[in-house]
Order: structure tokens, then sequence, then C-alpha cells
């Protein structure tokens, strides 16, 4: 599996000035009602569910809400870099910055969880997430996240 599959490139985003995890979750939708053509409410609702159960905030800046989402046939990711971190109950309880979604189809079972750990590897990378912070550009974004676990892996 490679980030490429999971993610396109008009759902990789700079986003300014977000006020509360929920209008986070808000943003998430409606790129990816947008780019995939989900209902962006049925996204937020499932965003926040999971968020429920824990936070998707695991620390260095970095959060990865993830939820299930019927109608789906595929798992599908967002990108957002916030040009400022927002509290989001991270593990480390720092601010957050960098937050990648993942949708992923209701019956997914394993397969969610390959494309959650792909992404948690592509992000644990101090390099990657320096190039992330480096850069305002979504096509530079998106080069840089897809990059990553090609070079990684090769």
């Amino acid at each position: 599996m490679e980030l490429s599959s999971i993610l396109e490139p008009g759902a990789v985003r700079v986003v300014g000035d977000l006020t509360s995890k929920k209008r986070l979750f808000q943003e998430l939708g409606e790129v990816a009602a947008s780019i995939y053509g989900i209902e962006a409410s049925d996204a937020v609702d499932a965003l926040q569910d999971r968020e429920s159960l824990g936070p998707t905030g695991v620390g260095h800046g970095i959060a990865l809400p993830h939820a299930r989402l019927e109608g789906l046939d595929r798992i599908i990711g967002v990108f957002l870099r916030l040009e400022r971190a927002l509290d989001f109950d991270s593990v480390d309880r720092q601010p957050v910055d960098l937050v990648f979604a993942l949708f992923a189809p209701k019956d997914s079972g394993v397969e969610h969880l390959k494309a959650l750990a792909l992404v948690s590897r592509t992000m644990r990378d101090a390099g990657v997430c320096a190039k992330l912070r480096a850069n305002g550009d979504p096509a530079t974004l998106y080069a840089v996240l897809t990059e990553a676990r090609t070079t990684q892996a090769a």
C-alpha cells in the first residue's frame, strides 16, 4: 500500500486559523466531500464519534483522526498543515499542526489498520515532518508525503 493510493493531490491543504477541534473536523469533512464525494456531515460525525473513544493526537504536533464510513469503496485520506497549531488533547499535551485523516469503509478490517500504520510510520519520520512544516505549497506537501514511503521502502 502506498500513500498515493489513499491520498489525492487535491486533498492536501494548508489551512489558516482554526479555533477548535470541531472546526478542524468540519474542515476535514469539507475537503473529503469536495475531493471524494462523501457527505461532509457523515465524515464529521464519524470523526467525532471516534474521537470520543480517545484522542487521536499522537504527539509531536501530529494528529491522525480516522473513522469508518458507510458507502466508501476504498480508504481515503485528507492531509492538513495548520498555519497555527491547535489544541487537540494530544497524548503529550502539545498543540497539533500536522493532521492526516483517514476514512475507511465500514467493513475494511485489516486494510484500515494497514493504512493507519502506513500513515503513522510516515508521520513519525522527523525529516518528513520537518519538510511538511517548512513548506506551504500543497503540491510540495503531497510530494513529500507520497515520496516518503517510496524512498524508505526501496
